[in-house]
């Protein structure tokens, strides 16, 4: 019988060189990261530490802000895949949700220089464009994807002192589950059910945030003479965070 799909066609020499030497271009703009931060990054550079001339990077990576971009949809790429494969795992939203909590902060934790470039301060001059849009709202989506599964399994539920999403804030979170919605049709992947309620989706997006803002306060040095090391203040924020959101 044939086959459905043709055979693929392999690599030619010419694209297998192209495709290594721009591994090597970024894995070296990674190491300027960690030297220089992402507002020092300069094309030169890279090409003088890779021995190329500058106009053959160019060929590329046209600006320093191509080179970024490539980057920043390789760091949310990397992290959207450690958080996916977190929550595809078996057991209860809950307990997946707190895995996937924990795979971004030891991605995290393995590669400061780009969690500092994704969550960190604005690189000076640069402006992300539509390109990292899809790679950046695979966390989101996963999240709200089993906040969705826990609905339809009756594993969601508000906590009983939690406040109403009203007026503007209500039109917010519409806005945003519609904007979900979109992001996943383009990156293929199933968005949240439509019937997600909008204070359910809110308390997400606020645990969303406490997470990053948890992980950037110890990977930036906040929590050096207090919580050090973090693991437990860290396993119990999550813990509390889920039950914010109404996992049981």
């Amino acid at each position: 019988m044939n086959s459905p799909h043709p055979p693929r066609r392999a690599a030619t020499a010419r694209e297998r060189a192209r495709a290594e030497l721009t591994l090597e271009i970024k894995e070296e703009a990674r190491r300027q990261l960690a030297a220089t931060g992402a507002d020092g990054l300069s094309l030169r550079a890279v090409a003088k530490e890779l021995g190329m001339v500058s106009s053959a990077l160019y060929r590329y990576y046209p600006s320093r802000d191509d080179l970024l971009t490539a980057l920043i949809i390789d760091a949310y790429n990397a992290l959207g895949a450690a958080a996916e494969h977190a929550l595809a795992g078996p057991g209860p939203a809950r307990e997946r949700w707190i895995a996937a909590c924990h795979a971004i902060r030891d991605w995290a934790r393995s590669n400061p220089q780009e969690y500092a470039l994704v969550y960190g301060s604005p690189v000076p001059g640069y402006r992300a464009p539509q390109a990292t849009i899809g790679p950046a709202s695979r966390v989101p989506l996963a999240f709200a994807r089993v906040v969705g599964d826990a609905l339809a399994a009756g594993e969601l539920a508000a906590p009983r002192d939690a406040l109403p999403v009203t007026g503007t804030l209500a039109g917010q979170a519409a806005a945003l589950s519609a904007v979900l919605a979109e992001s996943a049709g383009s990156a293929e992947l199933p968005g949240p059910p439509a019937d997600v309620p909008p204070d359910a989706l809110v308390r997400a997006v606020i645990a969303w945030t406490q997470l990053y803002g948890m992980i950037s306060f110890e990977l930036f040095g906040q929590l050096v003479g207090s919580f050090e090391p973090a693991d437990a203040l860290f396993a119990y924020m999550v813990a509390q965070l889920a039950a914010f959101v109404g996992l049981r």
